[in-house]
């Protein structure tokens, strides 16, 4: 396949449940376009099941969720849940957002990939998305 037929990397940032801090989710997406990538944003107040269809109707090879509302180890989870369940398993979850250095554990052991946390630069998380992110067949 030449460089011109291979599909760029399509990402969906999300924001999942009630908080309606969008900023940083906002600043993510237009720097993972500037960077190269597809990037689908759905807005504010996304169910985990809205996110999981939205990914699956888009064919995204990564779902970036952020969330300032500190209900990530309910919400990222169950992002992970309902793309299971829809037979996208295959999408690298990764998140950002107020999330204290004691969950990252958790949530990694919960299929997120990678956590980003107040203080990461835009150049750190496009370079994790181009390092852990692939565009699926």
């Amino acid at each position: 396949m030449s460089d011109a037929t291979v599909r760029k990397v399509r990402i969906l940032v999300a924001k999942p449940g009630l908080d309606g801090h969008d900023r940083g989710a906002k600043v993510v997406a237009r720097a993972l376009r500037d960077a190269g990538f597809e990037v689908i944003y759905t807005g504010l107040h996304q169910t985990p099941e809205m996110i999981a269809n939205a990914a699956v109707q888009e064919d995204v090879d990564g779902v970036g969720l952020s969330i300032m509302s500190g209900a990530h180890n309910t919400l990222f989870p169950a992002v992970i849940d309902a793309l299971t369940a829809k037979g996208a398993n295959d999408v690298v979850v990764f998140g950002g957002g107020i999330i204290p250095e004691g969950d990252l554990e958790r949530l990694r052991s919960a299929g997120v990939k990678g956590v980003f946390t107040p203080g990461t630069t835009l150049e750190s998380i496009i370079d994790w998305v181009k390092t852990n992110i692939v565009a699926r067949a």
